[in-house]
């Protein structure tokens, strides 16, 4: 399966957002495989991690976020789901999934509740340690210009800051998994 293959079917290939998708899709997946390789004693599925990071964000056209040339109808916070309603259609459900949990460090039920959020009340928490290491990777690089720039950690807490404790000590969890890659 070739990712950039299913990101054509969504995104014109000529287009800013096209690009953006592509180049943070790859330094996403750049920093999962290195993730992946200093936990190789956790076996993860290398092709796998390759394809998913490449697709994690493919629900984000859909959605409201000028700040990266996205001018749909959904709240960002939605693009994972949106991701996982598009891959499952294409027969990759365990794609989607990363999708949907990928999204901050995972959205709890009990938070989707708690925010209003506007998403099915369910726990949305990265579970595989695939799904763990692209969600962790993916709080390395933004979309919004600057996706070259590799975020320190206090960088990506800082981040996290404005939605919660239960966040960052999530992102510090996978740190303590993860890091030092």
């Amino acid at each position: 399966m070739d990712p950039i293959e299913i990101l054509k079917k969504y995104y014109d290939p000529g287009s800013a957002l096209f690009q953006t998708l592509i180049i943070h899709g790859q330094m996403v997946s750049e920093k999962s495989l290195q993730v992946a390789q200093s936990v190789s004693h956790l076996k993860p599925d290398i092709t796998f991690i390759h394809q998913a990071a490449m697709l994690h964000d493919i629900g984000i056209g859909d959605c409201n976020a000028p700040f990266i040339g996205c001018h749909g109808t959904h709240p960002y916070v939605c693009h994972g789901i949106l991701g996982r309603d598009i891959l499952e259609k294409e027969g990759l459900v365990r794609h989607g999934l990363v999708c949907e949990r990928h999204v901050a460090t995972g959205i709890t039920a009990k938070e989707i509740q708690s925010r209003s959020l506007p998403m099915p009340v369910r726990d949305m928490l990265p579970v595989t340690i695939e799904e763990k290491i692209i969600c962790y990777a993916d709080k390395f690089f933004s979309k919004n210009g600057s996706s070259s720039h590799e975020k320190t950690i206090p960088e990506i807490e800082a981040g996290l800051f404005p939605y919660g404790m239960e966040q960052i000590l999530r992102f510090q969890a996978l740190d303590r998994l993860l890091g030092d890659t």
